[in-house]
């Protein structure tokens, strides 16, 4: 650890921050991103141009992380750079209406006032990238949530390390994160090449197939062929999602398709070999058993615009039997509503709901005990955060369980 120590090198003005010059707000930041260069044994600190925080949901934090996050506030600390938060907990404006209860709902509104006060912009989205929080090829960023640092990392081609929602704050804080990991050349190269020889026909076939290749190579970086697909930006978010919870990975290349892997070579020398002919186990470790569903849940990352045009034309002329609830970002949430999208949706039945995801929602005091959802990641985490009985599938089968109340299983793989 003494040879750590020494290595790390800071700046003047990183040493001022640090000493306390700036005020004591900061020097608590900056002493956490020193902790964090010794332990991984970064030589030096690097500047970011964004930060994305998580740990937002009250339900996740508690009375003692709102009493961190205040306290923190309290010293008079503010971010450096641009800096949004994850998914809160609950609609922050339609709280009522959908169920939370107001004693949850005042104390998650603290959440996000301690947070705001320290300058952070209240987007309450893991998909910061479709509210315009766009970082460029090689920028260095600092970005907590699973899903936004694989996108960050892996479509985008920005630098950022797997943050935890403190070390995140830091960074914002104090504006530099330790250079370790993902922000250096040699930590970003594949070390398991990945043979698709499947079909992949829907999101949640992607979403089988990451669950697979996370669980494969746990925190690794994936090379991908998938022979001649040619993905959406939407299409990489959900598989990026989906191999972020299976085996947190942070960064993967997909060939011809994502930006470093269409500049050069990616791949370890000596790197393994992983085959996929079928996504049939994928699927049977996401799908549950249960037939009755009380809530169908679209949007786990966030979903953007145009699935939200999706959803509207599929669900359109249907009459729901049991809840469908579509989550997004609060700004994309109001370009649907004036391009006339929300009504259709809610005319349905259906409801599209911002500012939070299922996953980090006080779900037992909804009611909802059985879920239906196109979303890899969300059936991954949704029985152990949220105590739900989980079915998975692509979206027209969701769909279906919205319309009748009840699972059709099929099969895909």
């Amino acid at each position: 650890m003494r040879e750590k120590e020494a290595a790390l090198r800071l700046t003047s003005d990183e040493q001022a921050m640090l000493a306390g010059e700036a005020g004591p707000g900061v020097a608590k930041a900056m002493e956490i991103i020193v902790a964090l260069g010794q332990i991984y044994g970064a030589r030096s600190l690097v500047p970011v141009a964004s930060v994305q925080v998580s740990g937002v949901s009250y339900k996740n934090l508690g009375e003692a992380g709102l009493e961190f996050l205040e306290s923190w506030a309290a010293q008079g600390a503010s971010v450096r750079v641009p800096t949004t938060l994850n998914p809160a907990g609950m609609d922050l404006t339609s709280w009522g209406e959908l169920g939370f209860s107001q004693e949850f709902a005042r104390r998650q509104q603290a959440v996000v006032d301690a947070y705001t006060s320290l300058g952070i912009m209240p987007t309450c989205t893991c998909t910061p990238y479709l509210v315009g929080h766009v970082p460029s090829f090689g920028q260095h960023i600092a970005w907590a949530e699973s899903s936004a640092v694989s996108y960050a990392n892996s479509v985008l081609g920005a630098r950022t390390n797997r943050e935890g929602g403190p070390s995140a704050l830091a960074a914002a804080i104090t504006g530099v994160t330790a250079c370790y990991g993902l922000h250096l050349d040699e930590n970003r190269l594949a070390g398991t090449v990945v043979d698709v020889q499947c079909p992949i026909g829907s999101e949640a076939d992607l979403g089988a197939l990451g669950y697979l290749v996370g669980r494969a190579v746990k925190n690794g970086v994936p090379y991908l062929r998938i022979g001649d697909w040619a993905p959406g930006r939407c299409d990489l978010k959900t598989l990026g999602a989906a191999m972020a919870a299976s085996g947190a990975v942070a960064l993967y290349h997909i060939e011809g398709v994502t930006p470093e892997a269409r500049a050069g070579n990616v791949v370890q020398l000596g790197a393994e070999s992983l085959v996929i002919d079928g996504l049939s186990a994928g699927y049977s470790a996401l799908d549950g058993a249960c037939e009755q569903i009380d809530l169908v849940s679209i949007g786990c990352p966030h979903a953007s615009l145009a699935e939200l045009r999706s959803a509207a034309d599929l669900i359109e002329g249907r009459s729901l039997k049991t809840n469908l609830w579509i989550t997004t970002a609060r700004s994309t949430r109001e370009a649907a509503e004036a391009e006339g999208l929300v009504a259709r949706i809610e005319a349905a039945g259906g409801r599209v709901v911002a500012d939070t995801c299922m996953v980090v929602a006080p779900v037992a005091e909804l009611g909802f005990r059985t879920m239906a959802t196109n979303s890899a990641k969300m059936a991954f985490y949704a029985p152990a955060h949220s105590g739900l009985e989980v079915r998975f599938g692509p979206f027209e089968q969701c769909l279906e369980a919205a319309t009748s109340g009840k699972w059709v299983p099929v099969r895909a793989g």
